[in-house]
């Protein structure tokens, strides 16, 4: 394990071109920490927006800096205090400011989490942050039996995520894409209906199918979302938490009070990490079940982290994009 590790850097604020490769000292556990060895590394679509600048108050990011929050592998070695029984076992664990785009991650030994050995590392890194979120939402956005239930992004890692819990909770799901293979692609999870919302008329489908909605999972934001809000039953729940079209889709609170609408945003998403850990093994337990399947569209090397990059922004990722090591 001794000489340089590649890792992935942002000198300057722009677009994919600035995420390059580099070399670095092989890092080394300290106390309470471990060394892992990534097979996958977790990829965000708030990771595009954070490298173009755009991060905001929630994500006050400056470079230079290391992209990535998240790996999956195995622990290969372990520092002072650690139990040296974590060595050689699989996990996932979210990473720091170290980032998490490299072929080697030290993180804190109580980032880590053990993945069922019926889950895959790639399946492990794709439900890191967005199994976390989805049964985080399930928990806050609670979906009852006979509810209609929108999902917006629904062909993304989060969103086909959410497809599947509402279904096994027993809802009526329609799920919303863009392209066509994005709605083919949603056919193994067996949503009610399909719709694609970038054609006029969507919304109208949406309450032929319903009669309109008791929960929006909006994981698209910008217009989609704020047509979706309108579909929303007096009494309804609303999540706001995506953003590819742009911004958050959140509400207008005299408006959402109006028709006693529960309103759930991305402030209501940032778990402490217990929480996090909790609801990260709720994921990876029903993936060992057989109950979701994290849809894991394309995955790169880790040299081609740009390519991963433009694809989200692009909007033609198929799911779960990862960087493979």
């Amino acid at each position: 394990m001794e000489g340089d590790v590649r890792v992935i850097e942002v000198a300057t604020f722009g677009g994919p071109e600035v995420l390059t490769v580099s070399e670095a000292p092989d890092p080394v556990p300290g106390p309470e920490e471990a060394l892992v060895e990534v097979a996958a590394a977790d990829v965000l679509w708030v990771e595009t927006m954070i490298r173009r600048g755009h991060g905001g108050p929630y994500f006050p990011v400056v470079p230079p800096y290391r992209p990535g929050v998240g790996v999956a592998g195995t622990v290969g070695a372990v520092g002072a205090g650690v139990d040296r029984a974590w060595v050689g076992r699989r996990v996932v664990a979210r990473t720091d400011e170290r980032g998490g785009y490299l072929e080697r991650a030290v993180v804190p030994v109580d980032a880590l989490v053990a993945v069922p050995d019926r889950v895959s590392l790639t399946d492990a890194a794709a439900l890191l942050h967005d199994g976390t979120t989805a049964y985080g939402l399930l928990d806050q956005v609670p979906v009852h039996p006979g509810d209609r239930v929108l999902v917006t992004a629904a062909a993304g890692g989060l969103g086909a995520l959410l497809v599947q819990g509402a279904r096994a909770a027993g809802a009526f799901v329609v799920a919303a894409a863009g392209s066509a293979a994005k709605r083919h692609a949603l056919g193994r999870f067996a949503p009610d209906a399909v719709v694609d919302y970038t054609t006029p008329g969507w919304t109208e489908r949406v309450r032929a199918l319903t009669g309109g909605v008791h929960v929006v999972f909006d994981g698209a934001g910008g217009e989609y979302g704020r047509a979706a809000f309108d579909l929303l039953r007096a009494g309804g729940r609303f999540s706001a938490h995506g953003t590819p079209a742009g911004e958050f889709a959140t509400p207008d609170p005299a408006a959402a009070t109006a028709r006693r609408v529960t309103v759930t945003g991305i402030a209501d998403l940032q778990f402490a990490p217990e929480q996090a850990r909790r609801h990260l093994r709720s994921a990876l337990d029903a993936a060992a079940a057989g109950r979701i399947t994290p849809l894991v569209g394309q995955t790169f090397p880790l040299d081609r982290a740009a390519d991963a990059h433009r694809a989200l922004e692009q909007r033609t990722a198929l799911g779960k994009a990862l960087l493979t090591v």
